[in-house]
C-alpha cells in the first residue's frame, strides 16, 4: 500500500503504526534516502526487514529515534561528549554507536552489545518515531543496488516485502550520514563511514581516535 503523506499526514501515520504494531515493514522517508522499518523489539519483524533487503543478521539495522530522550532509554550508558553530539547534529545526518542496554530484549543480529542510533532530519518520520517509538530502520533498496530517493524506486525493488510505502515526495539523497563509535575507556570517538558531516566538525566537539 502507498498512502501519500501530503494528502491525510494523520492516515498516513495511523496506517504506518498499525503495520508496524502488527510486526510489518514500512517504507518511509529520511533526510538523506528513502529507509525501510520495523519493530525492533519484534524478533519476526527484524527478521521480515532484513530479509526485504536481503542481508543478514551479520549486518544488523541502526536504529531511528524521535529525541535524545527515545535514545537515552535504549543505551546503557549516554557519555556527555555524545550527547553533545547529539545536541549540535540532531536531528540530522550522524549516527551514534553506543552500548545497548542488557535488559532491551531485542535482537538486531551482530550488534555485540551496541546499538547505532540516529535522528532523522525529516518531520514526517519524526512524527512517526514520536507515535510508534524507536524503529530499526535500513535504507530502502535490496543490497547492493542504490537506495531510493523517489517511492517508485522503493516499490520496485522491494515489492510486497514492505506492507506501507509513505510517499513523502523526493528525499534528498545524496551522502549518508556519518557513523561514528565511541570508546568507553578513551572518551574518543572511531570514525566508521564519512558522511555528511565531516570528521572536522565533528572533532570540534568531541575527541576522535587518532590511528597511525
Amino acid at each position: 500500500m502507498i498512502v501519500d503523506t501530503n494528502e491525510d499526514l494523520d492516515v498516513a501515520l495511523d496506517v504506518a503504526h498499525q503495520a508496524v504494531t502488527h510486526g510489518h515493514v514500512v517504507c518511509l522517508p529520511t533526510d538523506t534516502v528513502y529507509g525501510i522499518g520495523a519493530d525492533p523489539f519484534s524478533y519476526d519483524a527484524v527478521t521480515a526487514l532484513l530479509a526485504a533487503k536481503s542481508r543478514t543478521r551479520a549486518m544488523p539495522p541502526p536504529v531511528l529515534v524521535a529525541s535524545i530522550e527515545q535514545a537515552r532509554s535504549l543505551v546503557a550508558q549516554l557519555p556527555q561528549s555524545a550527547h553533545r553530539l547529539m545536541d549540535k547534529f540532531w536531528p540530522g545526518a550522524l549516527t551514534i554507536i553506543l552500548p545497548a542496554k542488557e535488559t532491551l530484549g531485542w535482537d538486531l543480529g551482530e550488534t555485540f552489545g551496541t546499538v547505532a542510533l540516529r535522528m532523522p532530519d525529516d518531520a514526517v518520520t519524526l512524527e512517526l518515531l514520536q507515535r510508534v517509538g524507536p524503529l530499526a530502520v535500513t535504507s530502502a533498496n535490496k543490497t547492493g543496488q542504490q537506495p531510493a530517493v523517489e517511492i517508485s524506486q522503493a516499490v520496485a525493488q522491494l515489492g510486497e516485502a514492505v506492507a506501507v510505502y509513505l510517499d513523502g515526495g523526493t528525499s534528498p539523497g545524496g551522502v549518508p550520514s556519518t557513523i561514528v563509535r565511541w570508546n568507553h575507556d578513551s572518551d574518543t570517538y572511531d570514525v566508521l563511514r564519512d558522511g555528511a558531516i565531516s570528521q572536522d566538525d565533528i572533532a570540534t566537539i568531541v575527541s576522535l581516535e587518532v590511528t597511525s
